[in-house]
């Protein structure tokens, strides 16, 4: 019994999550939820999603200035908060403009293997670990 509350007192923060975009600034989505500010412009990348290697990911959310600045890439737990399971292809809440059905990298390295890191596939919602050296997409959290 112990575990399955604890499996549901974990989802909590996934099952929670409400976004909201405001006109200042504009490309960002809030989680009104949990606070976190989430990119969801990719003007500095020709209106493209952002592909890079694990970290070209970091470096590239630490330089963002979209909004003021302030970015990283997020951990594994945070990019979880954006999937919704009840949509697939991608399996992400409608109010982002910007996603592809794909991997997107979260700045948590896989314990198993320190070369990996975990990523996020917003194609239906699953984790799984990458190599760092491979090209994954990027969304920059604040």
């Amino acid at each position: 019994m112990k575990p399955i509350l604890l499996i549901m007192i974990g989802l909590s923060a996934y099952i929670h999550a409400e976004f909201t975009t405001t006109s200042q600034p504009s490309g960002v989505v809030k989680d009104t939820s949990t606070q976190l500010v989430w990119q969801d412009d990719y003007s500095d990348n020709g209106g493209s999603i952002k592909n890079a290697t694990w970290t070209d990911a970091i470096d590239y959310c630490d330089g963002l200035s979209l909004a003021g600045g302030g970015w990283r890439l997020p951990n594994k737990k945070e990019l979880l908060s954006l999937v919704d399971y009840s949509k697939y292809n991608p399996s992400i809440n409608g109010i982002f403009s910007h996603t592809t059905s794909g991997f997107y990298w979260s700045s948590t390295t896989y314990a198993d293997n320190t070369d990996d890191a975990w990523v996020v596939n917003f194609n239906g919602g699953d984790t799984d670990d990458n190599y760092k050296p491979g090209t994954n997409g990027v969304r920059c959290v604040r």
